[in-house]
């Protein structure tokens, strides 16, 4: 990574989001590489639970490109977003003849990283 990428990149850390990595892995998948206010939308209209933490902390992303680096916001792109096992919770649930069945309550780290767009220009070979 040269210094021109790493000067256009935006960070974004949610920690201690109540859920597991396997269910967060897809709702990050679905939106990489998309647009911010697509990637946004499409978070709105999720089904899953967890989706409304993604989209606050896609939310922060963005305001921190918008405040801190003067971003337009047109242009900017989820480059990559991924998550990490945090603290597992456990707990015990009460079972017949005197047993006890564990339960474990996993949290999870997301990180958002996004990047402004810059149209690439193509050069053309010597084909006429």
């Amino acid at each position: 990574m040269n210094k021109k990428d790493k000067l256009k990149i935006v960070k974004s850390i949610n920690k201690n989001i109540r859920s597991s990595t396997r269910k967060l892995k897809p709702i990050l998948k679905s939106i990489v590489g998309k647009k911010v206010g697509t990637a946004v939308r499409d978070l709105s209209f999720s089904d899953k639970r967890i989706s409304n933490d993604v989209k606050k902390t896609l939310s922060s992303a963005i305001a921190n490109a918008e405040n801190n680096f003067q971003y337009d916001i047109d242009k900017l792109v989820v480059k990559e977003a991924y998550c990490g096992k945090q603290v597992v919770m456990k707990r015990f649930r009460p079972r017949a003849k005197g047993r006890a069945a564990p339960i474990k309550k996993p949290f999870s780290n997301l990180t958002i990283i996004l990047s402004e767009l810059n149209k690439i220009e193509e050069k053309h070979g010597s084909k006429s």
